[in-house]
C-alpha cells in the first residue's frame, strides 16, 4: 500500500528546505515548489504524537461548504449582450470536491460527449495514477467519452459522486442548459477538470479527535489536487479557475496555512485564479472572542458540550504573544490545572468520574504564525457546561479567539455559551489573493445567517464579495436536478463570473496577461454596493457580485 494511503503513517506537511538528504525518497511526496509530505511510520499511535511532531505539520481537516437567481448578479444580461455573449469559452474550471456524476446531462455536449477533460479519483486505487503522482486513478476525456457510449459506463470509468456536493458545485458553474428543468450553469461553455478527494486518514482524524465516520478531507490532498489541475491547464495552455467549496476552522484564521500560501502564490500568476467559500459557521456559536484590557488579565468562558459529541477538539489563539495558561473545570466540578506553554509538551488529564479524557497542548510558538496556540482535545467528555479559565502569566493585556470544528465534525449541541458570529471565515478563505465569497439570499437581498463573517484574526478584509447562495438550481447525481444552499453554492456562482471575466481578458484577446488577482480586483470594483451599508465590511465584503457593472465600468457595454 502507498504510504500516503496507509493509516500507519502520518502525512506531515514540511518545507522542502527541511527534507533531510538521507531520507528515503519513498517517504516523501512532493506537493509543490515549497512544500512536501513526509510520511512517518507510527505503529503505536496516540494523541500525544501531536507534541512529538509540530501542530502545524499535521494537515487541517476540511468539511463541505454547502447543504436562484441568474439575473440578480447580472449574469443573464452579460450572456445576452451582443458585444459580449460570455459563457466561459476557452476556460478550464477546476473542481476539488466529492467527485462528479460524469454521466449527468449537465456535463455533456449536444452530441452526448463530455465537457470533462479529466477526473483524478484519489479514492480509486484500481486504475493508473496521473503522471507525477503515486495514488488514485486518472480518467481522460477519451476514457469518459468511451464510457458514455457504453452500456456499462462504470466498468470503464468507475468514478462516482456518492455525496453529490461536487456534482452540484460543478453544475452551478458550468452546467449545460436544460430547458425541461429550467437550468443553466453560469458559464456553460467552460471545460471541467475534476479531483475527487479521498477521505481523510483515520490516523489524522484520531490525532484531532474527529469521529471515525465523519466526512472530511485533508489539506494536503487539496494541495495535491491543485497541482494536478495546474499541470493539466499548463499542458493544454488554457486559463484555469479553481473552485474550493470546502473549509476548515482549524488554524489561526489569518491566511498563513500551507494551503493559503500556495493559493496566494498561484493567483499572482497569469491565467490562474482561485475562488474560496467563506464557510457556513457564522450562526453555529462555535467562535468565542474577548479582549482583556485590565488587571487581573484573565478571562472565563463556558463551553457547552452536547451528549452526542464524544470526540472533538477546540483551539484557543491568544495575542499579543505573551504566555497564557489554561485551567479547565468539568461539569462535575473537577479542576484540571494548566501548565505553562512549551514547544512540545502534551498533557493528558483523566477525569475521575466517567471515562472522560482531555489532552492539552499549550504550544508556545505555532510553526505557521509564530503565535501561541492551545489545542484541547476531548474524548467522551461529560455533557454540560465546561468552564475555561485563561490567564496571562506576565499580567499583560491580550485578546483571545477560540474556535470549535466546522461543518459536520460536531453537532449544534456543542457551542460557546457566549459567542460571536464574526471572524468565522473558514480556511483558506483568509488568504489574501483568492476571491473569498460570502452567500446571500438573492430573493430578499439578505445575507445568509450561516455565511462566514470576517474579518481575519488580524483585521484583513474578508470576505471579498457576496454572491447568490440560497437554493441555487443545480444538478444532483442520477440525472436529477435540485438546489444547493450555502457559501459553497455562492462560491460556485462567483467562479462562473470569474470565468466570464477571464474569457473576456484572455480568450477574447482584451488582456491576455491577466492574472487571477486582477480578475478578482475587477469583480470587487464592479460589485453592487447598497447605500445602507459602509463598504468594505465583514459581512458583505465589497458588495454583491455584479458582472454587468464590471463591463459598464470598462465601457464595453
Amino acid at each position: 500500500m502507498q504510504k500516503i494511503l496507509d493509516n500507519e503513517y502520518y502525512d506531515l506537511i514540511i518545507s522542502n528546505a527541511l527534507i533531510p538528504e538521507s531520507v528515503d525518497k519513498g517517504n516523501v511526496t512532493m506537493i509543490n515548489e515549497k512544500h512536501s509530505l513526509l510520511h512517518l511510520h507510527r505503529s503505536q499511535m496516540n494523541a500525544c504524537d501531536l507534541g512529538i511532531y509540530p501542530y502545524s505539520s499535521f494537515p487541517s481537516l476540511f468539511t463541505l461548504a454547502s447543504k436562484v437567481s441568474v439575473e440578480k448578479s447580472g449574469v443573464g444580461s452579460i450572456q445576452r449582450e451582443p458585444g459580449l455573449n460570455l459563457f466561459g469559452l476557452g476556460i478550464i474550471i477546476g473542481i476539488i470536491d466529492t467527485g462528479i456524476d460524469y454521466q449527468h446531462p449537465a456535463f455533456r455536449n449536444r452530441d452526448g460527449s463530455s465537457r470533462i477533460l479529466s477526473i483524478w479519483d484519489q479514492s480509486d486505487q484500481n486504475g493508473k495514477p496521473p503522471k507525477g503522482f503515486e495514488f488514485g486513478s486518472v480518467y481522460t476525456k477519451t476514457n469518459i467519452d468511451t464510457a458514455l457510449m457504453s452500456t456499462a459506463p462504470l466498468s470503464i470509468v468507475p468514478s462516482v459522486d456518492t455525496h453529490g456536493h461536487g456534482t452540484a458545485i460543478a453544475s452551478i458553474i458550468s452546467g449545460t442548459p436544460s430547458q425541461d428543468n429550467s437550468f443553466m450553469g453560469v458559464a456553460p461553455q467552460t471545460k471541467l477538470a475534476v479531483v475527487k478527494l479521498k477521505e481523510a486518514k483515520k490516523s489524522l482524524k484520531d490525532i484531532f479527535a474527529v469521529p471515525e465516520d465523519a466526512l472530511c478531507y485533508q489539506e494536503s490532498d487539496i494541495m495535491l489536487g491543485i497541482r494536478f489541475i495546474l499541470s493539466l491547464a499548463q499542458q493544454l495552455s488554457r486559463p484555469v479557475i479553481i473552485c474550493i467549496a470546502l473549509g476548515s476552522s482549524q488554524g489561526g484564521h489569518c491566511g498563513r496555512s500551507a494551503l493559503a500560501r500556495y493559493i496566494d502564490s498561484i493567483v499572482n500568476l497569469q491565467r490562474i485564479n482561485v475562488t474560496v467559500a467563506a464557510g457556513n459557521e457564522a450562526d453555529k456559536r462555535r467562535h468565542y472572542y474577548h479582549n482583556i484590557t485590565s488587571s487581573p488579565y484573565e478571562n472565563e468562558f463556558y463551553l457547552n458540550v452536547g451528549e452526542q459529541d464524544k470526540r472533538f477538539s477546540m483551539e484557543i489563539w491568544p495575542f499579543p504573544p505573551g504566555r497564557i495558561t489554561l485551567d479547565i473545570v468539568s461539569p462535575n466540578g473537577e479542576f484540571l490545572e494548566g501548565r505553562p506553554p512549551s514547544l512540545n509538551r502534551c498533557e493528558k488529564y483523566q477525569l475521575t468520574v466517567g471515562n472522560s479524557s482531555v489532552w492539552v497542548n499549550n504550544i508556545d510558538m505555532d510553526g505557521e504564525t509564530g503565535d501561541q496556540v492551545i489545542l484541547v482535545r476531548f474524548d467522551s467528555p461529560l455533557p454540560g457546561p465546561w468552564l475555561l479559565k485563561i490567564h496571562s502569566m506576565e499580567n499583560e493585556p491580550f485578546f483571545v479567539h477560540s474556535w470549535l470544528p466546522s461543518g459536520n465534525l460536531i453537532t449544534n449541541e456543542t457551542y460557546f455559551q457566549i459567542s460571536t458570529p464574526n471572524t468565522t471565515i473558514t480556511s483558506p478563505g483568509n488568504a489574501k489573493n483568492p476571491l473569498t465569497v460570502a452567500a446571500y439570499n438573492q430573493f430578499f437581498d439578505l445575507i445568509l445567517e450561516e455565511s462566514g463573517r470576517g474579518y481575519s484574526r488580524f483585521g484583513d478584509v474578508v470576505p471579498d464579495i457576496a454572491a447568490p447562495g440560497y437554493r441555487i438550481p443545480c444538478a444532483i447525481p442520477g440525472n436529477q436536478y435540485g438546489t444547493l444552499t450555502g457559501s459553497g453554492a455562492a462560491c460556485a456562482h462567483a467562479t462562473g463570473v470569474a470565468a466570464m471575466v477571464m474569457e473576456w481578458g484572455f480568450a477574447r484577446g482584451n488582456y491576455t496577461e491577466m492574472t487571477g488577482l486582477q480578475v478578482n480586483r475587477m469583480i470587487i470594483r464592479g460589485a453592487r454596493r447598497n447605500d445602507l451599508y459602509q463598504f468594505p465590511n465583514n459581512i458583505w465584503g465589497y458588495g454583491q457580485v455584479d458582472i454587468y457593472h464590471i463591463f459598464e465600468r470598462l465601457s464595453v457595454i
